[in-house]
């Protein structure tokens, strides 16, 4: 998988997108989109979890779960957080697979 940031110090750019697309973007765009979903943390437990292919926190022991996620996962979360913005993929799957993976479906 491509980086999307380089190595040098691009870390704190990672998480800046990261914190800006689930903060702000797609919390925006939620309503308008009819999305299930609206508040920051519900778009991170599903783009993280989708990411780690698991619930988040099985593969992220750490909190905040960005800031201790491995580069090529807060990438793949990112990528997927961009892919949902624009319409490239579609959230509704990524919470439902989220909400199985938590035995809340």
């Amino acid at each position: 998988m491509t980086s999307l940031f380089p190595k040098h110090g691009a870390r704190d750019a990672l998480e800046q997108r990261w914190k800006t697309l689930t903060n702000d973007a797609l919390p925006s765009v939620a309503a308008e989109r009819g999305w299930p979903i609206y508040l920051n943390h519900c778009f991170q437990r599903v783009l993280l979890d989708a990411a780690c292919g698991t619930v988040w926190y099985e593969v992220i022991t750490s909190r905040p779960a960005y800031r201790a996620a491995p580069d090529d996962i807060l990438e793949g979360a990112v990528r997927l957080a961009e892919q949902v913005l624009t319409g490239e993929t579609d959230l509704i799957p990524l919470n439902t697979q989220s909400l199985r993976y938590r035995g809340k479906l």
